[in-house]
């Protein structure tokens, strides 16, 4: 999943409207898609991948990293895994998988946006659920840093304006990084960080500290929860269709059944 080259997808998928280039073999139509993204050409991505293409990237574009990666590892190595009517391009020594199938139909192969929304849906919800574990780790070593400094544990992530009450506080060039990294600040109120909501719980330790994870909008950016505490231990559970509001209704850290750990 660290290879996702299209980073973002909405569940409802239109029927695309532009008749979409077809072509003699899937190899070729491979060849075609690695130009377009070496060229970053997004008149040949919306021939290749239908007019609505974009609903499969986010607003600022493709992952510039996951976007070179896909350029270097198609210049190591690339092949057509074809299964009849059906056909995946594979790149890199690790052969990852494009998640957009090319099929066959009468005029010729092309890309099948469509076939492709439950295998992109699933890769988003997996990198968003590694990225919510690695941000609980990353909570917990803030925290011990940030008791380095105050000799306390801090009680909110985001620190009040002009204040250094939380993990995360702005700062300027040349002065000491706040514990946690602008990364955690949302660039809107209420936005979730990489799919997930992120909030301070009461440890199941009175000197100690937890956190607790839960999904924006469960089985689309994610679907398990996640609470971790200052022993570094993370636990998970599907708390389901309702995860904000039995999330908002969790006070303490409790990781007792149905939490297991994260193994």
């Amino acid at each position: 999943m660290k290879k996702v080259l299209l980073s973002t997808l909405l569940l409802s998928l239109p029927l695309m409207s532009y008749a979409q280039q077809m072509f003699a073999t899937p190899d070729e139509a491979a060849s075609s898609f690695a130009r377009a993204i070496a060229d970053n050409n997004d008149a040949q991505m919306t021939t290749l991948l239908g007019d609505n293409w974009r609903q499969f990237l986010p607003p600022e574009g493709a992952d510039p990293e996951a976007i070179a990666r896909f350029n270097r590892d198609w210049k190591v190595s690339h092949q057509i895994v074809q299964q009849g009517n059906v056909a995946h391009l594979n790149v890199g020594q690790e052969n990852w998988q494009l998640p957009i199938p090319i099929v066959k139909a009468s005029k010729g192969w092309h890309f099948d946006m469509s076939a492709a929304q439950d295998e992109i849906l699933t890769r988003t919800i997996g990198r968003n659920e590694l990225s919510a574990i690695q941000a609980m780790r990353a909570y917990v070593d803030a925290q011990y840093d940030y008791w380095q400094r105050k000799q306390a544990f801090a009680s909110r992530i985001i620190s009040h304006a002009g204040q250094q009450d939380g993990l995360y506080w702005p700062v300027k060039p040349g002065e000491t990084p706040s514990p946690l990294g602008p990364a955690f600040s949302p660039e809107s109120p209420g936005e979730g960080y990489h799919g997930y909501y992120f909030r301070i719980i009461a440890s199941d330790n009175a000197k100690g500290f937890a956190l607790l994870a839960w999904p924006v909008t469960w089985g689309e950016t994610g679907v398990m929860s996640f609470m971790v505490s200052q022993d570094d231990r993370v636990y998970q559970t599907n708390l389901g269709e309702d995860s904000g509001l039995k999330a908002i209704a969790i006070e303490k850290f409790t990781p007792h059944e149905p939490w297991k750990p994260v193994e």
